[in-house]
């Protein structure tokens, strides 16, 4: 019944549906559990370049009232300032710039987990803030679900960069989705997710299946971060020293930019998110409707009751195909370029994302993870930390617009140089 009323109030407006354009492969990381490997050819580089959107005029971002706190990542200290996209020190992280406690856990493959965000009951979930990259994406019906990246460091009970932890269990871990396979390829790891539905299952590979403690509780599929470094560690794939590389990193921020203090998308009335920048911990947290449309709920950690930050926010464009309302693809592999946005320090830039084949993908037949440049194809740089990747359609319409939690006000206003952002999300509907 939730699912249809989701479904429901996306149909009668809550949607903008406008657009505005923004102007042989080998895999690694396939023994764990159970698989079902599928040998997927690799294709020609899609030609599709297009121009973001400009954006208003810089302003100097003002102080918010959010709390800082700390971030899951051990802190970097003793690194250069700039680093990457192709080297990094043995003990960094090409997936946050940031050291690890036990450099040799970088040899092992990522865990990719799905992790629900409906119902609302599951919240908070539990986890999060360990991830380096987490893709949220839409699934149909006004809902969205998360893919989250372990990598390097995982929670452990006991002490956790001075906060200690009762439990290491993440999730809860909910089935696969069509756009997990090209995540799982581009990041060289394995799947964990409660299996997936028969049309979905062939085209997953590398997955490990966990379920539930409770019949009766959609919410008690949790695995544990123990559970992730041993199905790693069994896995005779390792990575290779560039198999994550790619990604520039730098403490300070890049020339230009415009005010970013502020991101609104709703994917339904019913499904808004809210990040707001908090220049003492440089960081933007995570806010969701409690599924009301209107009260708006810091998102935390169930691990450790601390908020959710993360040092970039990533609005990234691409193409979606809907076989069926909750039967949604997204072309992300082999794509030679299109539009991003980042958002660091208070600040949104437009950029570009691509998965195309580089010098590293020819000399080896293996894909690296998705990269971000400027207009010119060179390495955009993020800012050390963790992020956060929100996945819209190609052709979202974006503008400045008011600082308010009033869905009606965020989606019809317009304030040039405010640096509250709205992205309008759509939802993409099945072909007649």
């Amino acid at each position: 019944m939730f699912r249809r009323f989701l479904s429901l109030v996306l149909l009668v407006g809550v949607v903008s549906g406008c657009y505005a354009a923004p102007s042989p492969q080998t895999t690694q990381g396939e023994v764990v559990d159970q698989s079902a490997l599928t040998v997927v050819q690799p294709t020609k580089e899609k030609e599709t370049v297009e121009k973001p959107t400009a954006l208003s005029p810089t302003q100097s971002p003002p102080a918010t009232t959010v709390p800082a706190t700390p971030t899951a990542s051990a802190t970097a200290t003793s690194i250069p300032q700039s680093l990457g996209p192709d080297e990094f020190p043995a003990n960094v992280s090409p997936l946050t710039g940031l050291p690890v406690a036990n450099s040799a856990n970088l040899d092992l493959s990522p865990a990719l987990v799905s992790i629900t965000n409906f119902p609302p009951s599951a919240r908070p979930q539990a986890g999060l803030s360990y991830s380096p990259y987490v893709f949220e994406m839409y699934i149909g019906e006004g809902m969205t679900r998360f893919l989250a990246v372990f990598y390097g460091d995982y929670p452990q009970k006991g002490e956790n960069n001075g906060i200690a932890l009762a439990d290491d269990r993440i999730g809860p871990v909910r089935s696969g989705r069509l756009p997990y396979e090209s995540l799982r390829k581009l990041y060289n790891g394995f799947l964990v997710m409660s299996s997936a539905s028969s049309v979905v299952l062939p085209s997953l590979g590398g997955y490990t299946n966990v379920f539930g403690s409770d019949d009766g509780d959609i919410n008690s599929n949790l695995i544990a971060a123990t559970r992730l470094e041993e199905i790693a560690s069994k896995n005779p794939a390792r990575l290779d020293d560039n198999a994550l590389s790619g990604q520039r990193f730098d403490e300070a921020a890049p020339e230009g930019g415009q005010l970013g203090k502020m991101i609104w998308i709703p994917y339904s009335f019913l499904n808004q998110v809210i990040w707001r920048y908090d220049p003492t911990s440089g960081a933007y947290h995570r806010y969701q409707d409690n599924a009301d449309g209107k009260t708006f709920i810091q998102a935390t950690d169930r691990l450790n009751k601390q908020p959710l930050t993360y040092e970039n926010v990533v609005i990234l464009f691409a193409d979606h195909n809907a076989k069926r309302e909750t039967l949604i693809d997204i072309d992300l592999m082999y794509i030679t370029r299109k539009p991003a946005l980042l958002f660091r320090d208070g600040k949104v830039y437009p950029i570009f994302w691509t998965t195309s084949n580089a010098e590293y993908e020819k000399q080896t037949g293996q894909v690296r993870p998705i990269r971000f440049v400027d207009a010119e194809g060179n390495p955009f740089p993020l800012k050390p930390g963790q992020t956060w990747v929100q996945i819209v359609q190609d052709y979202t319409r974006y503008n400045e617009t008011i600082d308010s939690e009033v869905y009606f006000d965020l989606k019809n206003k317009v304030e040039p140089g405010s640096g509250n952002w709205a992205i309008h999300f759509f939802a993409t509907v099945p072909e007649r």
